[in-house]
């Protein structure tokens, strides 16, 4: 593991709480600006993975199909009331040419109106992150790996 100044990890750490707080609590039409606009955002499995299969629970290629998705969760979904929670931890950042190879452990909680708070999915970001010209990092790539291959119901809220 390659060694990289705390202010850097701060400003990582930053970005990865800002990408849960927009998603737990928005706006969530806000999220898609944390991603360059070529930046993809895919959601599988870790049996999927293992296994070298490429099927996606989610598959954003860029930030206009992210947007798409805000869209969809926005207007078309028909969901029960829920809040969502991400805790995410165990940042290991590796520097990579002009950015950096993030991966970290995430689980995502969900309290549908009136039951009990359960444990959506869990599982490992694997990332490339990266300043834009402004020098605010930003996401190049997101992939989300869920530990379990099943998911209780539809995937609506990203990982």
């Amino acid at each position: 593991m390659t060694n990289v100044s705390p202010k850097l990890r701060l400003e990582i750490e930053d970005l990865y709480a800002r990408y849960a707080a927009l998603l737990d609590e928005g706006p969530l039409d806000q999220w898609p600006s944390l991603y360059f606009e070529n930046g993809s955002y895919r959601a599988v499995t870790a049996e999927n993975v293992k296994r070298g299969w490429a099927l996606a629970l989610i598959l954003c290629e860029s930030r206009a199909a992210i947007e798409d998705r805000v869209y969809a969760i926005a207007n078309l979904s028909m969901t029960i009331p829920r809040r969502i929670r991400h805790v995410i931890s165990g940042f290991i950042v590796e520097p990579e040419r002009d950015a950096w190879k993030v991966s970290a452990n995430f689980a995502m909680f969900e309290t549908v109106e009136g039951q009990q708070t359960v444990c959506f999915a869990a599982g490992r970001y694997h990332d490339v992150v990266a300043r834009d010209t402004n020098g605010s990092l930003r996401f190049r790539e997101k992939l989300s790996i869920c530990d379990g291959a099943l998911i209780r119901n539809s995937l609506v809220y990203p990982l």
